[in-house]
């Protein structure tokens, strides 16, 4: 069910978001270290990814729209994929390059967060490539607590770069009351 957010909308991603959503992904493939893949990835390649996040259950994704412009993205997917893990997610957000600095990640990621407390989900996890202080003051902002640091992770744009991670405890999943 979509939600209204002043200007912008926010409701599940549909195929027919999937090209606009490859787009955003490579941008940051492209430009950045936010994420390690280093190919960018055609709307075909992302079809399996998009596939894996129905419109309830654990892993979702959910689409800010301004206008008729996609403003950006948030997703929980598997955090491993070891049964045991199945209460525990991983969050990521992506922003369209016009749609940073207005808040829309904090809409996208509020609106992900208010969904996965209705399902069996105890831990949100999420890594940050480093430096990153906008996402570090989102996930702060948002309750998550800074549990550590995987140094030189990652290899990218000829250096490289560390991850650090934080987790935000919700109380729903198996052996929670509440």
């Amino acid at each position: 069910m979509p939600q209204e957010h002043g200007e912008v909308q926010v409701r599940p991603g549909t195929e027919a978001d999937l090209p606009l959503l490859t787009d955003i992904y490579n941008h940051y493939v492209r430009e950045t270290a936010v994420t390690f893949d280093t190919a960018v990835f055609s709307p075909e390649q992302r079809r399996p990814w998009l596939h894996s996040h129905p419109e309830d259950g654990p892993h979702r994704l959910l689409v800010a729209w301004t206008g008729d412009r996609m403003a950006g993205y948030a997703t929980s997917s598997p955090f491993r994929p070891k049964p045991a893990y199945a209460t525990s997610v991983e969050a990521s957000v992506y922003l369209a390059p016009h749609a940073v600095g207005q808040g829309i990640g904090t809409l996208l990621y509020e609106a992900l967060l208010a969904a996965l407390a209705e399902e069996p989900v105890h831990r949100v996890f999420a890594g940050i490539a480093l430096p990153n202080d906008a996402s570090v003051r989102l996930h702060e902002r948002l309750g998550f607590r800074r549990i550590g640091e995987f140094t030189e992770a990652g290899w990218k744009f000829d250096r490289y770069w560390d991850v650090r991670w934080y987790e935000k405890r919700l109380d729903t999943g198996p052996g929670r009351t509440g």
